[in-house]
């Protein structure tokens, strides 16, 4: 059993490794658990209930099944998620947004092998009221603005 104050997972940028739930898709990402995972309450991320870290692409790779891989964008977005066509596990997410450094990979941390995700530090993001400026925080957004 895990303290809650004694993180499990490793610290420091180190590659970890993930998929799907059918084992359709894998992939490796650079990630530093240290620094945790971030979650936004806009209306398709609250659906999917994902706990994400941003990388840069050259720091994720598929290792396997880019065939199986489909994608979903809301409307004329530049950014997508991937999901695994076989079981509909949401892997990870990419596109371009100027406020977090341009292009971006969103790492699914639920999709992580061996993660603790209850022991891993959260930030909230307000992509409900596209309040992206205001940044982080450690409270989820309320619903109402």
């Amino acid at each position: 059993m895990t303290s809650h104050n004694q993180n499990p997972n490793p610290a420091g940028l180190q590659t970890h490794e993930g998929g799907c739930h059918c084992g359709a898709v894998r992939f490796q990402a650079e990630l530093d658990l240290g620094t945790g995972g971030s979650r936004c309450n806009c209306s398709l991320c609250m659906m999917v209930a994902q706990t994400g870290a941003t990388v840069k692409p050259a720091a994720f790779k598929v290792v396997k099944g880019e065939d199986a891989l489909g994608e979903y964008r809301v409307g004329e977005s530049k950014n997508a998620r991937r999901f695994c066509k076989r079981c509909g596990i949401q892997v990870y997410g990419y596109g371009h947004v100027p406020e977090i450094g341009g292009d971006y990979v969103s790492v699914n941390l639920n999709c992580l092998d061996e993660v603790e995700l209850s022991a891993l530090p959260v930030v909230y993001f307000d992509g409900r009221h596209n309040n992206w400026m205001a940044g982080p925080r450690r409270e989820p957004w309320p619903v109402q603005a």
